[in-house]
């Protein structure tokens, strides 16, 4: 693998989708939450398929198991949901993200991140932004804001006629 481009280190929140190490920038979580009430929203798109109540907004809930092809599996005793702020479109949008279970915000330095190989990987290298080695394991760290493409972005505005519980 290339060394990754970038020369500063990352922190990152650590967290588990179907038994694999994934990492979100750290920068874009506003909080974590215990598994809500879901909304589920007739006709949408399974990525982005609900809707929660935090803190009184209506938020879309995406769910990464669908985006990467991973089984879909019930919640449980460790599900979380991961509230992130991205831009899109220049406008900033909050997100939650399921998660099978959140571990940590940790620091990644520069010398253990590498670029995504272009071949051989489960998901679509273009959803990493890169690799991250801790010890003999491998963190797969998102480019959330290209997981969710411009088809699932008109997903993510306010909902006409929905209003927070």
């Amino acid at each position: 693998m290339a060394k990754w481009s970038g020369d500063h280190a990352l922190e990152v929140l650590t967290l588990a989708l179907d038994g694999e190490m994934f990492a979100l920038d750290a920068g874009m979580v506003r909080e974590i939450l215990d598994l809500v009430p879901i909304t589920e929203v007739p006709n949408a798109r399974a990525f982005v398929g609900g809707l929660i109540n935090v803190r009184g907004k209506v938020v879309p809930l995406a769910d990464l198991r669908v985006k990467f092809g991973m089984e879909i599996k019930p919640p449980t005793i460790d599900t979380r949901i991961v509230v992130i702020e991205v831009e899109l479109g220049g406008e900033p949008t909050i997100l939650g993200i399921l998660a099978d279970k959140v571990y940590e915000v940790t620091e990644v330095a520069a010398a253990a991140l590498e670029e995504t190989p272009r071949i051989g990987m489960r998901w679509r290298s273009d959803f990493i932004r890169c690799i991250g080695k801790r010890g003999a394991d491998f963190i797969i760290i998102l480019d959330i804001e290209r997981v969710i493409t411009s088809t699932e972005r008109a997903y993510l505005g306010p909902v006409p006629g929905v209003a927070a519980e």
